[in-house]
């Protein structure tokens, strides 16, 4: 005789009395299109209008050299023209912690930027949780289901201020200007999906 009794239950069943179940975006392809068509155009205009670039006798330096202390306005940096790194930098090793910087996540595929951020210490602002790369997921898994391609990156610029209010203020006229979706400041204007719950 054996002491074997039978459950009644699965082991997923028995698991407990609450279960998560993870919420699973979907959105239809042509919502996807719609939604990046309409950020795609706003953000175009921006680009089509950021100012000329003066030149001088003195060789001044550009936004993307600029030290720290020459904190230009927002118009005088284009995300677009920047460095591209890879979306997963920060799973690299790093010499050192970084620096005071703006960066931008963008769609690079598409040419939308999705998010503006700052940071003081630019080798590490990503490690352990930031809600971006949630959005981030949610955003590449819409486009996996629809199987459109992406190439999500993200770019630095290394001459923001290393004070905390006028790097802020900075990051805060970059967001207002490029309207990115996926800062909370921009949710109401474009209704992005990708948000989700945390």
């Amino acid at each position: 005789m054996t002491d074997y009794q039978p459950s009644l239950f699965s082991a997923a069943e028995a698991g407990g009395s609450y279960r998560v179940v993870p919420k699973t975006l979907t959105m239809s392809q042509s919502a996807l299109s719609d939604w990046k068509q309409r950020v795609g155009q706003f953000q175009q205009q921006v680009r089509s209008h950021l100012p000329p670039e003066q030149g001088s006798l003195f060789a001044a330096e550009s936004p993307q050299t600029m030290q720290p202390t020459q904190t230009p306005a927002a118009e005088a940096i284009n995300p677009f023209d920047l460095p591209q790194q890879n979306i997963e930098f920060w799973r690299w090793r790093a010499a050192d912690a970084g620096v005071s910087a703006l960066y931008f996540v963008i769609d690079y595929e598409s040419s939308l930027l999705l998010y503006v951020g700052e940071t003081v210490k630019s080798n590490q602002r990503w490690k352990g949780e930031h809600d971006c790369k949630r959005y981030l997921l949610n955003y590449r898994q819409a486009h996996v289901e629809h199987n459109l391609p992406t190439q999500l990156g993200i770019a630095f610029w290394h001459g923001a201020p290393a004070a905390t209010r006028p790097r802020q203020a900075l990051e805060s006229a970059l967001i207002s200007r490029w309207r990115s979706p996926f800062n909370k400041e921009n949710w109401r204007i474009w209704a992005t999906p990708f948000i989700g719950s945390p």
